[in-house]
């Protein structure tokens, strides 16, 4: 279910993002109206902590970059609840898409040296900041301490020395974890697990009886509009009640499932419990000052992009 929790001191919603499991983008989309840098103290926080699965088979790891998440399908003994697993990631930005597409694990690594593309040593090298071909591992190689290749050629599932990132779309393609979510998924993937990676901003499913829908802002780049996806989901789900509702919920795609014929915003308070704020200050974390500036820096190199296309 959601989650509200207050603001305490000079909490950042990318503090609070990191904490509770979610990615940076996720929570703004959820708190329009708080300001990311200075919620203030005592400003309550939604917390979207509860998730439509995406339209496929769930079995191995799909990723839905529409929503920027992972969720992991455990296999489970017969006759036992399935069950699932979520994180945030951070996935490819404008022009340096995260591929569609099913594959599988090829292979893990811990502590992995990151042998950087030739298409992204010329992009830093363009910009005035040239990469070794090589990265070792250690605190500057931006591949973390984690890795699991797919058998597309060339991307990646792994950590990140920049976590601010999770939940954006800041990497040239790879999908990124938090360093704690990737060290915990790599003990429980093996290789040859399906992954599934999927567009689905729009989502809709059903628990206890009742139907949920689940919007999000779609991707810049998406190919498909925004129109279609949502015409056809309605489509998919004629028979349900209250699908007529759809729409109007679509308009504010902001990521928390909301239960077709309630006013979603009531309904999603309503049903959010208060949590405890568990943020821990990180002495050897960069200032709020040089996360922000990471932060807007990642943002408009994306918009440029964007603007060259």
């Amino acid at each position: 279910m959601p989650q509200v929790v207050f603001t305490r001191g000079e909490d950042t919603l990318s503090d609070l993002a990191r904490a509770y499991g979610l990615g940076y983008d996720e929570l703004l989309a959820a708190n329009p109206d708080v300001d990311p840098w200075l919620p203030g103290d005592n400003t309550p926080v939604l917390l979207p902590t509860q998730y439509v699965l995406p339209d496929v088979p769930r079995e191995g790891i799909v990723l839905n970059i529409a929503s920027r998440r992972l969720f992991y399908f455990p296999v489970v003994p017969e006759g036992q609840a399935a069950v699932v697993q979520t994180y945030p990631i951070g996935i490819g930005r404008v022009g340096w898409e995260t591929p569609l597409g099913t594959t599988e694990v090829t292979a893990k690594a811990k502590d992995p040296h990151w042998y950087v593309p030739l298409s992204v040593r010329q992009e830093h090298a363009e910009s005035g900041n040239p990469l070794p071909s090589v990265i070792p591992p250690g605190p500057d190689n931006p591949l973390g301490h984690r890795v699991l290749k797919l058998g597309m050629p060339g991307y990646l599932i792994h950590g990140t020395n920049q976590p601010f990132g999770v939940g954006m779309r800041v990497s040239h393609g790879c999908v990124r974890l938090y360093p704690e979510n990737i060290e915990y998924l790599y003990e429980l993937v093996d290789i040859g697990e399906p992954v599934n990676i999927v567009n689905e901003p729009f989502l809709i499913g059903q628990l206890d009886g009742e139907w949920y829908f689940e919007g999000h802002e779609p991707l810049e780049d998406d190919l498909i509009g925004s129109e279609q996806r949502l015409q056809q989901l309605i489509e998919n789900h004629a028979a349900v009640d209250g699908i007529d509702y759809v729409r109007s919920i679509a308009s504010n795609a902001n990521g928390v499932p909301s239960r077709l014929g309630y006013a979603s915003a009531e309904d999603v308070l309503a049903r959010a419990r208060l949590v405890r704020n568990t943020v821990v200050v990180d002495p050897d974390a960069p200032t709020l000052m040089e996360v922000r500036e990471m932060i807007d820096e990642a943002v408009e190199e994306a918009r440029q992009e964007a603007e060259s296309l």
